[in-house]
């Protein structure tokens, strides 16, 4: 067994993130689990970039607002208590809306490689928009 107290917060890094976002990682991938997973607080309008998993995404909100996104225009809002699943290899991103935090973990598995994430460009203050009209519509 390991107890692990406390993770230090950092903030997220800028080439992968739009807006104020905050990470506590709980697990990195190790051998033989694999599993990565973190705390991901945003700031209202904060949101990744365009991103896919090798062996796909689960994303746990704990807190809050937010939406996810796919490349075929598809965007749901989610709230505390729910679950998303993106399956291997689809291009998504995920965020706070433009007036609520949201908090979720975030949790992968690693492809022996590290986490098995492609990052790609960020999602444009166009499509953040488009997302939230989508909701609303």
């Amino acid at each position: 067994m390991e107890h692990i107290t406390s993770t230090p917060t950092a903030k997220a890094p800028a080439e992968r993130f739009t807006g104020d976002v905050y990470l506590n990682m709980i697990e990195a991938p190790a051998e033989p689990a694999r599993l990565a997973a973190a705390l991901v607080r945003f700031t209202p309008g904060a949101r990744t970039n365009w991103h896919s998993h090798a062996s796909g995404q689960t994303l746990y909100v704990t807190d809050g607002v937010g939406m996810v996104g796919t490349r075929d225009g598809e965007v749901v809002r989610v709230s505390a208590g729910e679950t998303v699943k993106c399956p291997a290899g689809e291009e998504h991103w995920h965020g706070a809306t433009d007036t609520a935090l949201m908090a979720h973990i975030a949790m992968v598995v690693g492809d022996g490689n590290g986490d098995g994430t492609t990052w790609l460009e960020p999602v444009t203050d166009d499509q953040f928009t488009h997302a939230l009209t989508a909701l609303d519509s």
